[in-house]
């Protein structure tokens, strides 16, 4: 696709960049009868989850079966088995019904059939049947595993459920494993068991946190944009920002940091805004390449940023057994450093080209902004109130979108017709499939682990092979300074991370997520690191992956609004985001930054909070280049040095840190007033 991108894009072609680099909305064009049967499916499956969560008692097993019979069935319809027949409607054929044929249409009807013949049976004879499945039963969880990995690999691509049968053959083929790894296997009929007859499989907390708290959550995002607070957010941002030098860039950060709270999608954060700030950041200077980094850089912040994040913090919530408002409140400062970090690195590039802001007739008016939109603001006011107030998520949930629609219908700058409220059940239902297939896929590899306690293995691999790292790291001087357990530790964190960044390059954030934090838990508890602590760090890394090459999606997406080099987006994106990369090490050595952590006081958390401050504003200076004035490759590389010092902020390391950032502080006052006269 070419496109002058110096000017505004249409929708038409936001909506293509946006179908080419997120293969969850790569969804195929369908007649007018399977187009009419999947939009009254979505609805019915927006509705069902809204009286579900807010009105109905559901068993457990029943609504997690009912969640994921709309959800492969739905797959099957709308994502064709390779991503190149999406792209235009195929012409009529004898096994074509409606451009789908008939049998991704089979294939839709047996997948609903599988995913409900557990459920609907009695839970007297499920109970009976647990250990000892029927012929029917292990046909049944056969059909339901296979459609399962094949609606993965269609929506979200090829590597999740690549992962997910290595799994199986482990735990099939376990007495053939090497090592630690080593086991005594298991029998297909009870692998099917233990992933299809019980909740520790398919039908297990994945699922179960996407049935009952996500999707509520992504319609309650849908809904919220449709009546104005997304274009709030984004007016918010021109007025606070973008009058300051390189404003555009600046305005992207806000605007971002604004969406985020009710976006957990990177690449829809990066379309939605970057529709608008990147042509503006063309526009005053910045090369396109930077303006389509700054936009990914802070859209990735969406996942991270409090209350809505993404669908991994309520799978937190789970697994923590602690409420949604204590994640929230972890994920609260991290997240402000994550947009720090890209401020600094913003004005310093800003500063160091000479930009200028936006000017006072290119920025909207501030009381015209509230005036107009100050209603959308409501909803997720009451959702906020209801989290911290205590209330469940899906409650909390359930009255947000409440609010939503009886807010549009009032509001008359966005009114909501009957059919917008239609499109917007669709669209919300639609834009939980990919993730829905994902959970699903991501069961069978926690099943496997429960099964065969590879986590613990895994973990006691990790934690050897950092200790003898550490053993020999420590014998060596000055790095024998640090004793055996630190060097471990910080081995340990280096490899979990570069496992988040490798995994995540192929698979969506939350089954990263959920996949490694079965190894890395386990792996950080022997090194004496909170549950909690261990999360948010595989979680940030998970995170991460959407900007670093070679598969950064956001970046991508980004660089296709801006017509710059995708993979040199790609390479500025990371460099912009390094504040994200390392403020996970800093709330694993000081857990005082995630608030809700064991031993909390608020003397730890200033100084915690004001060393990630100095080391991210330090690597923002030695990745840009630029302080007051220019700067030398061996000053960037001395600040670098020096920034790491915080990644454990404490008085003495901040006080030897700004010590030894005094040369460079002489060395920039000589050279800047050197250049004035």
């Amino acid at each position: 696709m070419t496109h002058d991108t110096d000017h505004a894009l249409s929708i038409d072609e936001l909506h293509e960049i946006e179908r080419k680099f997120d293969p969850e909305l790569a969804f195929r064009p369908t007649g007018p009868l399977i187009a009419g049967v999947i939009s009254v499916a979505l609805v019915a499956m927006s509705a069902y989850h809204f009286y579900a969560s807010g009105f109905a008692l559901v068993r457990e097993l029943l609504h997690r079966g009912i969640h994921l019979s709309f959800v492969l069935g739905l797959v099957f319809l709308l994502f064709a088995w390779r991503r190149s027949l999406s792209r235009a409607l195929p012409g009529p054929a004898w096994y074509r019904i409606s451009g789908v044929p008939v049998w991704d249409l089979v294939l839709a009807v047996l997948a609903v059939a599988a995913s409900l013949y557990l459920p609907l049976l009695p839970p007297s004879v499920v109970s009976v049947r647990v250990g000892n499945p029927s012929g029917t039963d292990v046909f049944m969880g056969t059909a339901l595993l296979v459609l399962t990995l094949e609606a993965a690999r269609r929506s979200v691509g090829p590597t999740l459920p690549i992962i997910a049968l290595i799994f199986v053959a482990f735990a099939l083929f376990g007495p053939w494993a090497p090592g630690a790894l080593k086991h005594g296997g298991v029998s297909w009929q009870g692998l099917i068991n233990h992933l299809y007859m019980t909740n520790q499989g398919i039908y297990g907390i994945a699922i179960g946190v996407m049935a009952q708290y996500v999707f509520l959550f992504i319609l309650f995002g849908v809904l919220a944009t449709r009546i104005g607070l997304g274009q709030l957010f984004i007016d918010l941002a021109m007025v606070i920002a973008g009058r300051y030098a390189g404003g555009p860039a600046k305005v992207a950060i806000f605007s971002s940091a604004f969406m985020g709270t009710i976006s957990g999608s990177s690449i829809a954060n990066t379309v939605t805004t970057g529709a608008l700030t990147i042509p503006a950041m063309k526009k005053v200077g910045y090369p396109p390449h930077f303006a389509g980094a700054v936009e990914a850089t802070a859209s990735t912040g969406g996942q991270i940023t409090p209350p809505i994040m993404g669908a991994a913090a309520f799978i937190m919530v789970e697994y923590l057994e602690i409420p949604l408002r204590d994640v929230l409140a972890a994920a609260l400062f991290p997240a402000l450093l994550h947009y720090f970090g890209i401020f600094i690195m913003v004005h310093l590039e800003a500063r160091k080209l000479g930009l200028r802001g936006l000017k006072a007739e290119e920025l909207p008016k501030m009381g015209l902004v509230l005036r107009q939109h100050w209603l959308s603001v409501i909803p997720l006011i009451i959702l906020v109130y209801m989290i911290l107030s205590g209330r469940t998520p899906d409650f909390a949930a359930v009255y947000g979108i409440i609010a939503c629609v009886v807010v549009g219908f009032l509001n008359p700058v966005n009114r909501l017709t009957f059919g917008d409220l239609w499109q917007a059940l669709g669209d919300g239902a639609r834009n939980t499939l990919a993730v829905g297939a994902a959970a699903a896929t991501v069961g069978v590899v926690v099943g496997v682990v429960t099964l065969t306690g590879v986590g613990f293995r895994l973990g006691y691999v990790v934690v050897q092979t950092a200790t003898d790292i550490g053993n020999t790291l420590g014998g060596l001087w000055p790095l024998s300074y640090f004793s055996v357990m630190q060097w471990a530790l910080f081995v340990s964190l280096i490899l979990i991370a570069a496992s988040c960044i490798i995994m995540g390059a192929g698979i969506p954030t939350t089954a990263t997520y959920i996949i490694l934090v079965a190894v890395a838990a386990p792996a950080l508890a022997q090194l004496q690191v909170e549950p909690i602590v261990a999360h948010f760090f595989v979680f940030y890394y998970g995170v991460l992956a959407d900007i670093t090459p070679p598969v950064a999606l956001a970046a991508y997406a980004a660089a296709g609004i801006a017509g710059a080099n995708p993979f040199k987006t790609g390479n500025t994106a990371f460099r912009l985001g390094i504040a994200k990369a390392l403020v996970p090490f800093v709330f694993v050595y000081s857990p005082a930054l995630l608030i809700v952590t064991d031993g909390f006081t608020w003397s730890a958390f200033t100084i915690t909070l004001a060393g990630a401050m100095m080391g991210i504003g330090g690597l923002g200076v030695a990745f840009s280049g630029f302080f007051l004035t220019h700067m030398s490759k061996a000053e960037r590389w001395w600040v670098a040095i020096v920034s790491l010092l915080f990644i454990a902020p404490g008085l003495k390391t901040m006080a030897l840190g700004l010590v030894l950032w005094l040369p460079i502080l002489a060395l920039q006052l000589r050279r800047r007033r050197a250049e004035a006269l």
